[in-house]
């Protein structure tokens, strides 16, 4: 299983900013997006099940970020609308066996850093 997030960097409040995540060997696995910015605990973002038929949000980004996944292209997707500077934070991507239960995953990949400016 490999999961390496990008796509990070520094975007205007109000903007937008698209975040992959490359996921090999997690077809069957449901596919989380995760954050924590510094001295903040880990939050949910967004998850997706095995093939992109069902999602969950985190009460913070809904309504402004989608998550989506190709499986075909081993990828999932972060659109982040609607940015705020309360979205700085560390990306992460991981992979678990049930989307709706986020924070059970079994693996993890490197972050991705997201900054936003007022």
């Amino acid at each position: 299983v490999q999961l390496q997030a990008s796509g990070g960097g520094t975007g205007q409040a109000g903007g937008s900013l698209r975040l992959s995540c490359e996921a090999s060997g997690v077809r069957r696995l449901a596919l989380i997006w995760f954050r924590q910015a510094p001295g903040k605990e880990r939050e949910f973002v967004a998850s997706i099940n095995w093939n992109g038929g069902s999602t969950f949000y985190g009460d913070s980004v809904k309504g402004r970020f989608t998550i989506s996944r190709d499986n075909a292209k081993n990828t999932a997707t972060l659109q982040m609308n609607n940015l705020m500077p309360e979205d700085t934070a560390v990306y992460y991507c991981a992979a678990g066996s049930n989307y709706r239960i986020p924070n059970r995953f079994d693996f993890r990949g490197q972050g991705t850093q997201v900054t936003v400016s007022s």
